[in-house]
């Protein structure tokens, strides 16, 4: 398959697996939530870190999952480029589940959430870095690059993430005020895109 020359993929294909990866994502961390042994109220409560990380994570992957569905609607052909830069965001999201599992079982210890703020820093990163492979590949299409402009919500999201990791090592508490910021931040859905295609 020739991709990096040109021929159009199927952008539907694209959507349908990513959307399979994320179903997948949630199902696996909700998994973690384990029933407890106990019949008691506090039996109950030694879970709940395991359900205050599981929060947060579904959250943020429903996050990039509204994010990710706006932003495929830009796409006119999809090549190489996309699929590569697509399928990286998604590893990084697949360690999510890992993260969330430690972070909760350690009832947020230092180490484990070090690792959480990275798991949640690398999608970011990843999702930058396929909204710049989608806009190269429309060079004649303005729309997304014009949603997003200097895309000032994902730069302070990385920050914060990067002084949650940071701050973690002083307490881990503060490093998940930075990191519910962001959640924060996103729990309004990115419209830019939105706005932009109606006045196509």
């Amino acid at each position: 398959m020739r991709a990096n020359k040109g021929i159009d993929l199927n952008k539907d294909r694209l959507a349908a697996f990513s959307d399979g990866v994320l179903a997948i994502i949630i199902t696996i961390m909700v998994l973690e939530l384990k029933v407890p042994h106990g019949a008691d109220w506090a039996a109950l409560s030694a879970l709940l870190p395991i359900f205050l990380s599981y929060t947060l994570s579904f959250i943020y992957v429903a996050i990039y999952w509204n994010n990710h569905h706006h932003l495929l609607h830009t796409v006119k052909h999809v090549n190489g480029a996309i699929l590569w830069a697509n399928n990286n965001l998604l590893f990084w999201l697949s360690l999510v589940p890992f993260a969330t599992a430690w972070a909760g079982e350690t009832h947020f210890a230092r180490e484990p959430t070090i690792l959480y703020g990275f798991a949640l820093l690398m999608p970011a990163i990843s999702f930058t870095i396929l909204t710049t492979a989608i806009v190269r590949t429309h060079p004649n299409e303005p729309t997304l690059a014009k949603a997003l402009g200097r895309d000032a919500k994902g730069k302070v999201s990385m920050a914060l993430y990067i002084g949650g990791i940071a701050l973690a090592f002083v307490h881990p508490s503060v490093a998940y005020t930075c990191y519910g910021l962001v959640a924060l931040i996103w729990l309004v859905p990115d419209r830019r895109i939105e706005r932009e295609l109606k006045h196509e």
